[in-house]
C-alpha cells in the first residue's frame, strides 16, 4: 500500500470519527428525551442517565483545522508523513479536548477505574484508555411528590404536594454509588412524604407546615447524604382533605366561634353587673354624687334634645341634698319622719 493510499485512509477514517461522533450525539439526545417522557407519566427509566459525549465548539474547530490542513497539505503535493501526522493529531484533539460548563463536572474513568473527576472548563483525555462515565450537573433541581389517600394518624385521608430542592454536592459520589439518582431522590422523597403524614395529626399539619418541612427536609436529607446530594429545602404546597370534612371542620369553626362569642358576652354582662353594684353601693355612702349625677342626666337631656322637659316633683324633692340624706335615713328607720330644708321651697301640690 502505497504513502498515497494511507493519507487517504487517514481521511477517510477522521471523516467516519466525525460522522460517528454526531450519531452518538443524536442517539442520546434521544434517550435524554425518552426517559424525560417515562419521567413524566411517572415510570422510571431502565438505563438511567445516558452518557453524553460532549462535541464542544473547540474541540470540533481543531478537528476540522487538522484535518483540513491535512488536505491541503496532501493536495499541494508534501510529504504524506505531514498528512499523516496531521490527519492523527486532529483525531487524537478531537477525541481529547473536552469542556465542561461552570456548572457541570465529569467523572471520567480510565481503563475502567476512577481516574478524575473535571470540570469546570477545558480538560484532555487519553483517546481509548479514558473515557467520560457520566456528567453531573451541580445546578439546584426541584423535584414534585405527591401522597394521595395517605392515613394522619388520627385515620384521616388527605393529599399531599410538596416541593424538593435538591443539588449534587460530591460528583464522584452520585456517580459511583447510585445508578439514577434523580429518580432515588424522588421514590424517597414520597415515601417520607407518606411517613410523616401517618405520623402527624391533621390539625398539626394544617396548622404548622414550618415543622412538617423541617422535618421532611432532615429525613430526606439524611437519606440522600450517602449518595452525594444535599436536600436544600423542602416546602408543602397543599394538603387536601374530602369535603365530607371539610364541612364538619366548617361546622366545627362555626359552633366554636359561636360558643366563644356567648361566653364572651356573659362576661361583659357580668362584669357590668358588678360595676353597677359598685356605682349602688357609691352612690348610698355618698347621696351627693347620686344629686350630682341626676343633674348630670337631666343636664345632658335638655341639651341633646333643645325641649322643654316637665319634672315630676319627687325629682326636684331628690335634687335636695337634705331631702336625700332624710329619705336614706328613713330607709334604715322607717319610723323616720322626712324632714325637710327650708332652702328649697316646697312645691304646691295639687
Amino acid at each position: 500500500m502505497s504513502l498515497d493510499n494511507i493519507g487517504f485512509a487517514l481521511i477517510v477514517i477522521g471523516l467516519l470519527v466525525i460522522w460517528g461522533r454526531v450519531v452518538s450525539i443524536l442517539q442520546n439526545k434521544k434517550g435524554q428525551n425518552q426517559k424525560v417522557a417515562l419521567d413524566s407519566i411517572g415510570v422510571p427509566s431502565p438505563t438511567g442517565f445516558p452518557t453524553e459525549v460532549h462535541m464542544n465548539p473547540i474541540s470540533a474547530l481543531v478537528f476540522i483545522i487538522f484535518i483540513g490542513g491535512a488536505v491541503l497539505s496532501r493536495m499541494a503535493n508534501m510529504p504524506i508523513a505531514v498528512t499523516v501526522v496531521l490527519a492523527l493529531i486532529g483525531i487524537f484533539l478531537g477525541y481529547s479536548i473536552k469542556m465542561a460548563q461552570q456548572w457541570e463536572r465529569a467523572v471520567i474513568l480510565r481503563l475502567g477505574k476512577l481516574q478524575a473527576v473535571k470540570g469546570p472548563g477545558l480538560f484532555i483525555l487519553i483517546p481509548i484508555f479514558d473515557a467520560v462515565a457520566t456528567w453531573i450537573d451541580q445546578r439546584i433541581r426541584t423535584t414534585e411528590v405527591n401522597a394521595e389517600q395517605a392515613l394522619t394518624k388520627d385515620t384521616v385521608p388527605v393529599n399531599v404536594d410538596a416541593i424538593v430542592f435538591w443539588m449534587v454536592h460530591d460528583a464522584e459520589r452520585a456517580a459511583l454509588e447510585i445508578a439514577d439518582y434523580n429518580s432515588a431522590v424522588q421514590r424517597v422523597a414520597q415515601t417520607s412524604l407518606r411517613e410523616m403524614i401517618g405520623s402527624s395529626v391533621l390539625s398539626e399539619l394544617l396548622s404548622d407546615r414550618k415543622t412538617a418541612d423541617a422535618a421532611l427536609k432532615e429525613v430526606i436529607g439524611a437519606k440522600t447524604a450517602e449518595w452525594g446530594v444535599t436536600v436544600n429545602s423542602v416546602e408543602i404546597r397543599d394538603v387536601a382533605i374530602p369535603d365530607n370534612l371539610q364541612d364538619a371542620m366548617s361546622r366545627q369553626a362555626q359552633a366554636e366561634r359561636e360558643k366563644q362569642a356567648r361566653v364572651i358576652l356573659g362576661s361583659a354582662e357580668e362584669e357590668v353587673a358588678q360595676k353597677f353594684v359598685n356605682a349602688a353601693k357609691l352612690y348610698a355612702a355618698h347621696p351627693e354624687a347620686l344629686q350630682l349625677r341626676a343633674m348630670n342626666i337631666i343636664y345632658e337631656t335638655t341639651k341633646e334634645r333643645g325641649a322643654t322637659i316637665l319634672m315630676p316633683t319627687s325629682m326636684v324633692d331628690a335634687m335636695n341634698p337634705a331631702v336625700a340624706l332624710a329619705l336614706a335615713g328613713r330607709s334604715v328607720n322607717p319610723q323616720q319622719p322626712v324632714a325637710t330644708s327650708p332652702s328649697v321651697p316646697q312645691v304646691p301640690r295639687t
